[in-house]
C-alpha cells in the first residue's frame, strides 16, 4: 500500500508542470505555433506606438495584447497552478499592466508603458526556450562577425590608407567592411590595392557564411525546417535488443547451473550418492 501510494504521489505533476502528457504535447503544439505571434506581439507595439486617432496603431495596440491574453490563458489551462507560479504572476502582470488603456479618454502612452512593453520581451524571453537557443545562436553569429568586421576593417584600413583617398579614416574602414560583410555592395568605397581586394574577398565569404548561419537558425527557430524521422533521429535498437536476448540466455544457464548446485548440496548433506538423472 505504501509503494503504491509513493508512486501515486510521484506520478502527481508538480505546479508549473503539464496536466498530463496530452497537454504536454498541446503545450508544445501551441509553442511552436505562438512563437511568431508572440514575437510580434512584443516588438510591434514598440515600433508603432498605440495612440488615439492612429487605427492602425491601435488595432496592433489590442490584437499584440489579446495575443499574450490567449497565451496567458492557454499556459493557465495546460499546466499545473500556472497563476501559482512566479512566471505565471509575471505573465499575469504584464497582461493587466500593458491593456489598452490608451482607448481611455485622456489617457496617453509614457515612459511606464514603454517600460511595461520592453517588460513583454523580458517575459518573451523567459518563457520560451525556443528564442533562448535562438538568442543563443545569435549571439555566437554575432561575436564573430564583429570579429571579422573589426579586423577586416584593421587590415584593409592599413593596406588602402596610404594610397586610397576613399579610406580615408578607420571609420571609411568599418563602413566599408560592414557593407562587404553584408554582401550589400554599394560600392561607394572600393580597395585598389591586391591586399586590400584579398581581404575583401575574404570578408566576403565570412559573410555568405554567416548569414548562412543566420538563416538555418531562424529556419530553425520558426520551424521552416523539416523534422527528421524518428528513424534518422533515433538510433537503431537491433543491437540493444540482440545484446538483451543475449544476457538472457545467460541468466537462464545460471539459474540451470544453481538448480543443479542445490539438489548436489542437498544429496552431500544428507550422505546420499546423486542418481545419474540429476
Amino acid at each position: 500500500m505504501n509503494a503504491t501510494d509513493g508512486e501515486s504521489t510521484a506520478a502527481v505533476p508538480r505546479r508549473g508542470q503539464p496536466r498530463d502528457a496530452a497537454a504536454a504535447a498541446a503545450l508544445a503544439k501551441y509553442d511552436r505555433l505562438a512563437r511568431l505571434p508572440i514575437i510580434l506581439s512584443a516588438v510591434l507595439p514598440l515600433i508603432i506606438v498605440p495612440e488615439q486617432g492612429n487605427w492602425v496603431a491601435v488595432l496592433i495596440g489590442v490584437v499584440s495584447w489579446l495575443v499574450f491574453v490567449v497565451d496567458f490563458f492557454a499556459h493557465e489551462r495546460l499546466l499545473v497552478n500556472y497563476l501559482g507560479t512566479r512566471l505565471g504572476k509575471f505573465d499575469l502582470a504584464i497582461v493587466l499592466l500593458t491593456a489598452p488603456w490608451f482607448l481611455l479618454a485622456g489617457a496617453h502612452g509614457g515612459s511606464i508603458v514603454v517600460i511595461l512593453r520592453l517588460a513583454r520581451l523580458s517575459r518573451l524571453l523567459l518563457a520560451t526556450k525556443g528564442v533562448r537557443r535562438l538568442f543563443a545562436r545569435l549571439g555566437r553569429v554575432a561575436v564573430v562577425a564583429v570579429a571579422v568586421l573589426f579586423v577586416g576593417a584593421a587590415m584593409a584600413y592599413y593596406a588602402e590608407h596610404p594610397t586610397n583617398p576613399e579610406f580615408a579614416t578607420f571609420g571609411d574602414a568599418i563602413w566599408w567592411a560592414t557593407v562587404t560583410l553584408t554582401t550589400v555592395g554599394y560600392g561607394d568605397i572600393v580597395p585598389v590595392t591586391t591586399a586590400g581586394r584579398i581581404d575583401g574577398t575574404a570578408i566576403m565569404f565570412m559573410g555568405v557564411a554567416l548569414l548562412g548561419l543566420l538563416a538555418g537558425s531562424l529556419a530553425s527557430f520558426f520551424g521552416l525546417q523539416p523534422e527528421e524521422s524518428g528513424a534518422e533521429r533515433e538510433p537503431s535498437n537491433e543491437p540493444v535488443l540482440a545484446e538483451l536476448a543475449h544476457l538472457r540466455a545467460e541468466v537462464r544457464e545460471l539459474a540451470g547451473l544453481r538448480e543443479q548446485l542445490t539438489v548436489l548440496t542437498r544429496h552431500l548433506t544428507a550422505g546420499d550418492q546423486p542418481t545419474p538423472g540429476e
